[in-house]
């Protein structure tokens, strides 16, 4: 019996062993596993295709009258400063001429005064006039100057109002509308035509409020509009409001809410587009660097 007690201790050390071997390489390899990424969130917002400030204008009459005369077609570009319409103007003409000759009338009178004046001086030196005449002598010289000036200003008024019977054109641009003919009787403040410069056109988006951190200018824009399928354009973001205002644009989908809060971005293109003013586009933001 004790020959075979250490035969059964190798044995079960032996055995022991191959038991461990088994399970170590029945144990799979740890599996390398890549970091997760986690996709930034873009912005989805509406808008519509604007003017900059000051690049569309309702040009006006300035004075009641008849509109004799419309010098430009929707569509048709026009230059800053060029004729756009033309009021009725004979009797302010004909008030300015008259005017005109009161203006000479009194400068006439002026230098008879004057004349007047010197002739008495002297008189007044020799003694030989009185006082009085003097006087007014004097008083006839500043009655014509007063009415000179009387006439002057009244020439610079119905100047004044001639040059308001005449529409010019407040910018460069293209007639987009045309809001009246020649015939009508225009009363002041009257539209006659829209102005607008086609070259400086921008977004005016709508973003949801949530989504306030994620906006900042200079970020990127994607530009689709619905006329256009397939197709996109870049922009960026030019200016992010300090606050927000109630939806002023209605939503595209129905399911959308319209009493939402919203931040009214300003979206510049930053690429040649054919898009027209006033086109419905929607945007898909970038989410700014933080």
């Amino acid at each position: 019996m004790k020959s075979k007690t250490p035969v059964l201790i190798l044995a079960g050390v032996g055995l022991l062993g191959l038991t461990l071997f088994q399970a170590l390489a029945s144990t799979p390899p740890p599996i390398a596993t890549a970091p997760v990424r986690v996709e930034s969130r873009h912005v989805a917002a509406e808008g519509r295709v604007v003017a900059y400030p000051g690049a569309e204008v309702v040009v006006g009459a300035e004075r009641t009258g008849r509109l004799v005369r419309m010098l430009v077609e929707e569509g048709q570009t026009v230059t800053k400063g060029a004729l756009i319409a033309e009021l009725e103007s004979d009797e302010l003409r004909a008030s300015l001429n008259e005017s005109r000759a009161r203006v000479a009338e009194s400068q006439a009178e002026i230098r008879l005064a004057e004349a007047n004046l010197k002739r008495r001086r002297d008189l007044a030196e020799q003694k030989i006039l009185a006082p009085h005449d003097l006087d007014q002598a004097n008083r006839d010289l500043e009655i014509g100057l007063a009415r000179l000036d009387t006439a002057r200003a009244t020439v610079a008024r119905y100047e004044a109002q001639l040059d308001k019977t005449r529409v010019l054109a407040p910018i460069t641009g293209v007639v987009i509308l045309r809001h009246a003919d020649a015939g009508e009787t225009i009363e002041s403040g009257d539209a006659l035509v829209t102005l607008a410069d086609l070259d400086r056109l921008r977004i005016e988006a709508e973003a949801d409020e949530a989504d306030a951190s994620a906006l900042a200018p200079g970020t990127s824009v994607a530009i689709t509009a619905e006329g256009y399928p397939g197709r996109s354009w870049a922009g960026r973001v030019e200016e992010v409001p300090d606050s927000v205002t109630l939806r002023r644009l209605k939503p595209q989908d129905p399911g959308r809410p319209t009493d939402t809060r919203i931040l009214a971005v300003k979206v510049a293109f930053a690429e040649p587009n054919p898009l027209k003013l006033g086109t419905t586009v929607e945007l898909r933001i970038a989410p700014a660097a933080r």
